[in-house]
């Protein structure tokens, strides 16, 4: 086999879009920016991938999603505070929205159609 060379017939390109959009979702704009986190070569960065290669990350990026979903959502709890305190109680959905996780709050916020990026 040739240097650079993938082992394997290549990926279909519905696998390919499957992968890039599971990818999006994850919070990536496309296979360069995912190639870090995911320990993509450059040969993936670029987008080609083998058929099992593709099928191993599509499967690794939905059990990530499965289990975001699946993530405990902790219930907001009325704060009980004493006027002495001076200090005002969160309302829930703020309570809960501190308590989600970077991830969920990213997920929930493509599943409505917002773009999401890093902060720089």
């Amino acid at each position: 086999m040739a240097f650079g060379q993938s082992a394997g017939p290549a990926a279909s390109g519905r696998q390919v879009r499957e992968l890039l959009e599971l990818l999006s979702n994850a919070g990536h704009a496309d296979f360069r920016d995912a190639r870090g986190p995911m320990g993509f070569n450059q040969r993936q960065a670029g987008g080609r991938f083998t058929a099992d290669e593709a099928a191993q990350f599509i499967d690794q990026l939905q059990t990530a999603e499965h289990e975001a979903e699946q993530a405990p959502v902790l219930a907001p709890t009325k704060a009980t505070v004493t006027a002495s305190s001076g200090v005002e109680p969160l309302p829930d959905a703020e309570r809960a929205l501190r308590a989600a996780s970077t991830k969920s709050l990213v997920l929930e916020l493509r599943r409505r159609g917002w773009t999401v990026t890093r902060p720089k």
